[in-house]
């Protein structure tokens, strides 16, 4: 909200009422006490009726819009204020009150705070000169406080007429703090109401991103344990059913394979359905990371792609998170070999550690399959096109990269990097390594190599 521009909001209907009852019970009150003031003799003679009257009714009533046209009425009761004054109506008790509303009102509900500022000070000036000059002619008349002296700058009249100064400069003065402090609590309070939208309004809005990135995590972590042993269990599957009757021992090997991928693959969502119950768990919940290469690729020879692993560097301790990033992206890589290199095809998994990062690649010497479109059969519409797109998440979220291109000699190679300085300070990772990988993909879709996420597992 901009304080400099804020206007106070036009008051509500019951504020309304409630002035206009004020200013019935004021005009009411004044009519009362000016004729008590009438019997004691207070001013001299009152003046003729309808003066009287329309001094303490203009006075009084308008201050029933005080809210809505708060100038306005100022200029209003001060007019009629000084009718009241000069003509003799005898009122000084209600009056003076309703003068007082009229120049806090201004202060506290002008909209412009220019013209609250100079109409203020019109007021208050022309009734401070009135009000000397009004002393000053009477300090002529001898009648009038006949028994305070005269004599001199210092006398007591000049004393007098100090002390109505004074009382006026502060009783204005006070009609004034009032009002410029009530506006400026109405600014505040609105300031803070509209900051607490403003932070429900972000409060609703993590939530959502919160649930949406959950829902994302969940999806990646689903596809990537069901591609890989579903694909697994699909392929000796089909060996099984092509030996079954001619060769039943290596039909029952291929379904051996079949029950333990079966049982691997209930294992790791039966943890992922604990680690989203109980949040606390995550680290129990952990079972798969770098140290898991070995059986991995155990798995893609049983699977029927000759695949080696090579580990260079030293190897150390992985963060958590980065840990099974890298092993999800080789999970998801060998996945894609054995559904797209082709027969024959040869895989190698390569981890490597150096001083500030570690690298994992992925490369096979098969072919490149392409699909006419997505979803065709056998191809990356089965599970929506995921796979390229759940890697560079995972390795976004740790702050690293992937690339995926065509080998000049044939086959294709998948390689993610990470820097794990970068992934300890960033653990969401960052929108300039994303954009990146994204750019990468790009150029890659575009001169038709295999890294398109339609022609993958995924």
């Amino acid at each position: 909200m901009n304080t400099e521009t804020w206007v106070r909001p036009r008051p509500a209907s019951n504020a309304i009422k409630g002035d206009a009852l004020l200013a019935l019970v004021l005009a009411l009150a004044a009519t009362a006490t000016s004729q008590l003031y009438a019997r004691i003799g207070f001013l001299g003679d009152p003046p003729e009726a309808w003066i009287w009257a329309a001094g303490i009714g203009f006075a009084t009533l308008p201050l029933a819009l005080r809210r809505r046209y708060p100038v306005s009425v100022m200029v209003v009761v001060a007019t009629a204020f000084y009718v009241c004054g000069q003509f003799g109506v005898p009122e000084v008790l209600v009056i003076n009150i309703a003068m007082f509303l009229a120049v806090y009102t201004v202060g506290a509900w002008s909209s412009s705070r220019v013209l609250a500022l100079w109409s203020r000070v019109g007021v208050v000036v022309a009734m401070i000169t009135w009000l000397v000059v009004t002393l000053l002619i009477a300090g002529d008349d001898m009648d009038y406080l006949p028994g305070l002296s005269r004599a001199s700058l210092f006398s007591e009249y000049a004393t007098y007429i100090t002390i109505n100064i004074i009382t006026n400069l502060l009783f204005f003065g006070a009609a004034w703090y009032f009002g410029e402090k009530s506006w400026r609590g109405a600014r505040t309070l609105a300031q803070l109401e509209a900051q607490g939208r403003e932070l429900e309004r972000e409060r609703e809005t993590s939530a959502v991103q919160a649930v949406a990135l959950d829902r994302i995590a969940i999806a990646r972590e689903l596809h990537d344990v069901i591609a890989h042993h579903v694909s697994v269990m699909g392929l000796h599957a089909a060996a099984a059913r092509r030996t079954l009757e001619r060769d039943p021992v290596k039909a029952q090997a291929a379904l051996e394979i079949v029950e333990q991928s079966a049982e691997a693959s209930i294992t790791e969502l039966r943890q992922i359905v604990h680690t989203l119950r109980e949040p606390g768990r995550e680290h129990e919940a952990q079972t798969v990371g770098v140290a898991q290469l070995p059986e991995l690729v155990e798995h893609s020879n049983l699977a029927g792609v000759p695949t080696v692993l090579i580990i260079a560097g030293e190897p150390r301790p992985l963060p958590m998170l980065i840990d099974i990033a890298l092993y999800r992206v080789a999970q998801e890589a060998l996945t894609n070999v054995r559904k797209h290199a082709g027969t024959g095809a040869q895989a190698q998994v390569r981890l490597r550690f150096t001083e500030r990062e570690v690298h994992i690649e992925v490369s096979d010497d098969g072919v490149v399959q392409k699909l006419s479109a997505p979803g065709a059969k056998g191809g990356a519409g089965g599970l929506g096109g995921l796979g390229l797109r759940g890697m560079r998440e995972r390795m976004g979220a740790v702050g690293g990269t992937l690339e995926s291109l065509r080998r000049e000699r044939g086959g294709f190679l998948v390689r993610a990097s990470v820097a794990l300085g970068q992934a300890e300070s960033q653990p969401s990772g960052t929108a300039a390594a994303e954009a990146e990988v994204a750019e990468r993909e790009e150029q890659h879709r575009v001169s038709g190599v295999r890294d398109d996420d339609s022609s993958l597992v995924g």
